[in-house]
């Protein structure tokens, strides 16, 4: 499988982060929404059929828990994909807010 590219695009209030892999059609997502200047909630992922089974899902948290730690902010799982890859991962405890 081919390396997935992650872009992060910011807005006002959150933004998201968009995923591709070349040669696979469509687009992933992990959509988040800035609730201070130290938390983010997770809002919500997916990630479209031709990407499912490719790990693109996991790899838009682990740029949002990379982010969180050089950027200092902590993450409020809201979405139930990143909740679950939240508790599966413990050693994220330093970046995951309860």
């Amino acid at each position: 499988m081919s390396e997935i590219a992650i872009e992060l695009q910011p807005t006002t209030r959150g933004g998201r982060y968009a995923a591709r892999i070349a040669g696979v059609a469509g687009e992933a997502e992990l959509t988040y929404t800035r609730r201070s200047e130290t938390l983010v909630s997770a809002d919500h992922t997916e990630a479209p059929p031709a990407m499912r089974g490719t790990g693109v899902a996991l790899a838009l948290v682990e740029r949002l828990v990379a982010d969180a730690r050089a950027h200092g902010f902590k993450i409020k799982p809201v979405c139930t994909y990143v909740r679950a890859q939240a508790q599966k991962h413990p050693e994220w405890a330093d970046v995951i807010a309860a």
